[in-house]
């Protein structure tokens, strides 16, 4: 069954999080990735340990587990960009991709010759993406992007964490992942494009945007009314219950966002007196006596344990949910039953699990087919295959460094 982007050569020049995190979502959707890296040392993710991986007889193998979440599915090829020849070697990768991506400071690939400009004269049908901390117009733009930086700089550290506490971070690098989205959905919409115009173009990622975008009603409360949107910990500005409670023995949420799951979630409670009482009537009412209703709430729920709560929510179909930690999700049994915990062979590291592919298209699936590649480990293949190099030319790079 043919993948649906099949046929499609990527050459990523990324490293970090935000780009790779999109070249192998579009590895997992069948594009070839000719992952750029440099020579001896590879992307800098490699190095962001502890903790480094283990090989099967217990050793390091140097390469960081950090590096491993966003690198299935490629070849790396080792370029010295900093010399003409490896330049060189990237303007011939460049007339044989359709996409070609980068995430350097504003400005650095151009002062390389590998600019958006140089290379679409090369070649006019190549989809070239540039991700970018701050975008390259604006007076923010010569500034670096790393993800705490635009998570702090978008707001969303703002209304992250309790009103009575510092700003808190999200506990993942959101900033670079909704980049490494918006720039897969940004290629494949330009890929999309070039069937009918037959052209390629620039597909230009701001992480800064990405995030503001991630802002929506958020926004709209200080468009609509200017008040400031501010830190509510678990609350919900506009619907109640919809928050973290603590069972007896557990953290578990609920999420009641009408009145017919108000109606239900008060009869699992086994508290139908709440029904009748006319502070909590209407969505508006609940929202408005959060004060009195969410403790009156915790008080009932800490009577039984979260499986015994989850067990009556899920009976009248009220949204709930425990708090699990990260090794439970990826123990999870309904997860691995969706194939989501996927196993791969690495030469190194022995049987390497990752998370698979959350996009489904029931007719030309992706798939999570092979492990995060070994620094260098298709420099070979490529340079001779792809580019048609010969063997002493490969050779005479080697030697000078240049791969």
């Amino acid at each position: 069954m043919a993948h649906p982007l099949e046929g499609i050569v990527v050459a990523d020049l990324t490293q970090n999080v935000a780009g790779p995190f999109c070249t192998q979502t579009l590895g997992d959707m069948g594009a070839e990735v000719i992952k750029i890296e440099r020579p001896g040392s590879g992307d800098e993710a490699r190095s962001y340990g502890p903790p480094f991986l283990k090989d099967r007889d217990g050793q390091s193998t140097g390469t960081a587990a950090f590096y491993f979440a966003c690198n299935r599915g490629k070849k790396s090829v080792t370029v010295d960009l900093a010399t003409p020849a490896g330049q060189d070697i990237i303007r011939r990768l460049a007339l044989q991709s359709d996409v070609v991506l980068e995430n350097f400071r504003t400005g650095t690939m151009e002062r390389l010759g590998l600019g958006y400009a140089t290379l679409a004269r090369l070649n006019p049908k190549l989809v070239y993406c540039a991700i970018s901390g701050f975008g390259e117009s604006g007076p923010e733009a010569a500034r670096a992007g790393y993800d705490l930086i635009v998570q702090a700089e978008s707001g969303l550290m703002d209304i992250t964490g309790f009103e009575d506490g510092p700003p808190v971070k999200v506990g993942t690098s959101i900033a670079d992942l909704v980049a490494g989205m918006s720039a897969a959905h940004g290629i494949t919409l330009a890929l999309l494009a070039r069937t009918r115009t037959k052209k390629g173009q620039k597909v230009e990622i701001s992480m800064l945007d990405a995030m503001a975008a991630l802002l929506t009603y958020q926004a709209g409360i200080y468009f609509g009314t200017g008040a400031k949107p501010s830190r509510r910990g678990n609350k919900h500005p506009s619907i109640v219950p919809y928050e973290v409670f603590k069972a007896a023995d557990a953290y578990l949420t609920l999420g009641v966002a009408n009145n017919s799951l108000w109606e239900r979630c008060c009869a699992a409670l086994e508290h139908p007196e709440l029904i009748k009482d006319p502070r909590y009537a209407t969505e508006a009412a609940r929202v408005q006596n959060r004060e009195v209703l969410v403790p009156r709430l915790n008080e009932i729920l800490g009577s039984r344990s979260a499986d015994d709560w989850m067990k009556r929510f899920g009976a009248v179909g009220v949204p709930a949910g425990r708090i699990r930690t990260v090794a439970e999700v990826c123990e999870s049994a309904h997860l691995k039953a969706r194939g989501m915990i996927v196993t791969l062979p690495h030469p190194k590291a022995g049987d390497l699990r990752v998370l698979g592919v959350p996009v489904r298209l029931h007719a030309t699936p992706g798939k999570a087919a092979t492990p995060p590649p070994l620094l260098g480990q298709h420099t070979e293949k490529v340079l001779r295959g792809v580019l048609g190099l010969k063997r002493a030319e490969v050779g005479r790079l080697r030697t000078a460094g240049v791969v």
